[in-house]
């Protein structure tokens, strides 16, 4: 009787390590194709308020910039250009953020580049943020825009880890560095800006104070 418990036991443990070996090949299977640079957000994040603010203030030069900026405006027309002019037709962002009435974002803008020079950049998603969640970075200063992408409120209601993915792998982000023939990319890669940007949430996530100054901007 004994033996026989002993092998119930035995077949339990075998189960287990057998499912668990399971779950491993999943994880791994579902992780294939993605940047190897994401890694998940440190669970007790190591303070570090001046590394912090230097790694956002560095965040903030490419969140600022035309490639980020122009999608991200004040108000409810997208901008255009190095100069960051409003767009030419004068598209609404519409409620979802896609445009309104006949002016759908992806009536111009198709799933990929249109190939030739300052033609429009493409994206299967092509879209401003929506109306309830404007995610506004033009004319925000250090401190403003930190706040509002810290803020679930503004963010649409991510997570330090879910914004991490998001400048990781959200194809309009990533898309800022490959923005079609003639325009300028953003400082640095995309690489280094997630990079960045990890950083500044694992080492607290602290706030540029309000004196903070905006990097002087390269005249383009």
């Amino acid at each position: 009787m004994m033996s026989n418990l002993f092998k119930k036991i035995a077949s339990k443990k075998s189960g287990a390590r057998i499912a668990l070996a399971i779950i491993a090949i999943s994880i791994f299977t579902a992780s294939v194709g993605r940047e190897v640079y994401f890694t998940k957000v440190s669970v007790v994040p190591k303070k570090d308020s001046v590394a912090s603010v230097k790694a956002f203030m560095q965040v903030y030069e490419v969140l600022t910039h035309p490639r980020c900026m122009n999608c991200h405006p004040a108000g409810d027309i997208p901008l255009q250009g190095e100069d960051s002019h409003l767009h030419a037709m004068l598209p609404k962002r519409g409620v979802d953020g896609k445009g309104v009435y006949a002016m759908k974002c992806s009536n111009c803008h198709q799933p990929t580049n249109s190939p030739g020079l300052h033609t429009p950049p493409g994206n299967p998603n092509w879209h401003l943020p929506p109306a309830d969640m404007k995610m506004i970075f033009q004319g925000k200063s250090p401190r403003e825009l930190a706040k509002q992408l810290l803020d679930p409120a503004t963010n649409s209601h991510k997570t330090h880890e879910q914004l991490i993915e998001h400048v990781s792998f959200d194809k309009l982000v990533v898309g800022g560095w490959s923005p079609g023939e003639g325009r300028e990319l953003p400082p640095g890669t995309h690489k280094e800006f997630v990079a960045k940007f990890k950083t500044w949430i694992e080492t607290g996530a602290y706030v540029p104070s309000a004196d903070a100054k905006a990097p002087i901007k390269k005249n383009r």
